[in-house]
This record gives structure tokens, sequence and C-alpha cells, in this order.
């Protein structure tokens, strides 16, 4: 350049405008799976975390089930959540860490205010949809069957009913789309 040059920046082009996504230029692709299906498994303490925060997050949304935690069993989640989460471990990934009276809370529940069979339904279709959401594997398996068992159990001997796992038409319409078991 010479000494009495002025220099004038070249002209840009416009980085403004839609996304490219919205334009059709790439897909995207955030709310499909993978086709070879990536989820990982039920397989380590951190995920067994993720699983029953996210579960949880659903229940204190859900019309049904959210009164039941909140105003009859008045939850204190940071105790809860904890509690759950090595619960888990321990049914997934063993050695015992859980350290709670499962029945013993659940019949004082019950006998604040009835637990029915839609309340049943409606926590294992969404404990269902919520770990078929993120995971799948031998994990996922046992943790929907362990909680299928858990609530039958509960059912017959807390609860005062029979309970069996819905049927794939009933847990589509329990407000998650999905069928379960998977």
């Amino acid at each position: 350049m010479s000494a009495g040059s002025t220099h004038r920046p070249a002209p840009t082009r416009d980085l403004g405008g839609e996304a490219p996504c919205l334009l059709g230029l790439v897909d995207d692709q955030r709310d499909t799976q993978a086709a070879d299906d990536s989820r990982p498994d039920l397989s380590t303490p951190a995920a067994i975390h993720d699983l029953v925060t996210r579960f949880y997050r659903e229940i204190v949304f859900d019309d049904l089930l959210a009164p039941v935690f909140d105003e009859v069993a008045e939850v204190d989640w940071t105790i809860h959540i904890p509690n759950l989460i090595d619960y888990w471990c321990w049914i997934l990934l063993g050695p015992p860490r859980y350290r709670g009276a499962v029945t013993a809370t659940h019949r004082h529940l019950h006998a604040s205010e009835p637990i029915t069979r839609a309340h049943c339904d409606r926590w294992y279709s969404l404990w269902c949809a919520t770990i078929d959401d993120t995971w799948t594997g031998p994990s996922a398996e046992k943790a929907k069957t362990h909680a299928a068992t858990l609530m039958a159990g509960m059912a017959k001997h807390v609860f005062g009913f029979e309970w069996s796992e819905p049927r794939q038409a009933d847990a589509r319409s329990a407000t998650t789309g999905r069928d379960c078991p998977s």
C-alpha cells in the first residue's frame, strides 16, 4: 500500500438469517434416535442418577402423581432422590447401599390416602418411558422388570389389590405415548 492510500476492508457477506437446518440445508436430527439405537445401558451410577432425577422430574409435573408426592407424602426431594439413587444402584449394580424401609413408607402413605391401580399404572408407565427414552440393554430391562415386580408386590401386600403391568394399549394412553415394557 502506498503512503497516501486508505485501507478499505473487503466486503463481507451477510451471515445473518435463518439457521441452516431451518432452511433445509442441514438435517436437524436432535429429536430422532440413531438407526443403530446407540442408547447406552443403565450400567453406571451416573446413568442411574440421571434416570432417577429425570423420572421424578416427570412425577412432580404429573397431574395424578404429583399430589400424592407433594401434598400427601410431603416428600423432601433432597432426601428422597439420593435414597432412590442408592436403591436403584443396589438393584442394578449391587452391592447393597440402600438402607430404607420401602414397605413401611408406602404403608404409611397408603393409610393417609389410598394408592389406586391408576397410580400404579401411571408410575410404572412413566418409569418405563423414562428408561426407554435414553437407555437400552440388560440393566435397562432389569430396571423395568424389577419395577413391575416391586409394584405388583406393593399393590398386593400394601395397597390391597392385584396389579400387573398395563397392557400395551393402556401404557400408550398413560400420557407417555410409549409402549412399556419395550
